[in-house]
């Protein structure tokens, strides 16, 4: 009896133990693919107009996840900037031969650009989730957030030192600051001797309380001790780049 009621309670202890501390979750194997699209001049209502009636459906129709859709706050800025997941990219490229023979889309091609192209040209990033990223959710808050994406260029050598120092570090201290971690990923480059980058997004309340945490967040002594002892050897990031957006309403993350 004392036997059995030791192995119980060793079995318990164990898996208390096992649920206290999860495993972490692996990063997601989809392939995603960040398109910034640049409207013809006077086209830009019409471009956004177009992806709200027709373009999501016949993406999601072809196997393509909608994960999210935004335009620059600032207006200058006449770009729609989105995200599509697939499951592999040999899957990305099949999708997209089927979408662009799909008939339904010729047609709404054919009646949509029937004054003209909507489109002057598209950047595309292809991208994988990064192992520090959480679980890319496809919420939409209340009240509406402001998103910001911000893409780091890594020192030569460097990605590997910079994704340590967000795992270990600025991950929690975002959050500690009020942002959001949406989702990190590494970018999908053509030339191989060229490094990935580090793209991630964060959601803020707004604009103006984004900018205002990130000052918080560079003076933070946690924060001043982590990059003076991550960047002994020199900085870990040669550009950063951010843009604060708006979700447009048809957008799967708000």
């Amino acid at each position: 009896m004392k036997i059995l009621y030791s192995l119980l309670t060793t079995t318990l202890l164990f898996n208390s133990a096992l649920f206290a501390n999860p495993t972490p979750t692996k990063p997601s194997s989809k392939f995603y693919e960040m398109r910034i699209y640049y409207p013809t001049p006077g086209k830009y209502a019409e471009i956004v107009d177009r992806f709200r009636q027709y373009t999501t459906k016949i993406f999601e129709k072809h196997g393509m996840e909608n994960i999210g859709y935004w335009t620059p706050i600032d207006t200058s800025r006449k770009e729609v900037i989105y995200i599509l997941a697939y499951p592999s990219r040999e899957a990305r490229d099949a999708s997209w031969k089927a979408f662009g023979s799909d008939p339904e889309w010729k047609a709404v091609v054919a009646k949509t650009e029937a004054n003209g192209k909507l489109v002057d040209h598209v950047d595309q990033i292809f991208m994988t989730e990064a192992d520090i990223s959480p679980a890319i959710k496809l919420k939409q808050a209340s009240p509406e957030r402001t998103f910001e994406l911000r893409t780091y260029t890594a020192s030569p050598g460097k990605l590997p030192n910079l994704l340590t120092r967000f795992r270990d570090h600025t991950l929690k201290l975002f959050e500690k600051h009020g942002m959001t971690n949406i989702g990190y990923w590494v970018t999908q480059e053509k030339d191989p001797s060229v490094q990935s980058k580090l793209v991630y997004i964060l959601a803020h309340p707004g604009e103006t309380e984004g900018k205002a945490h990130f000052e918080d967040f560079r003076k933070d002594p946690v924060w001043v001790k982590a990059k003076a002892e991550s960047e002994k050897d020199g900085s870990l990031t040669t550009k950063v780049e951010s843009v604060y957006m708006k979700p447009t309403d048809y957008s799967p993350i708000k």
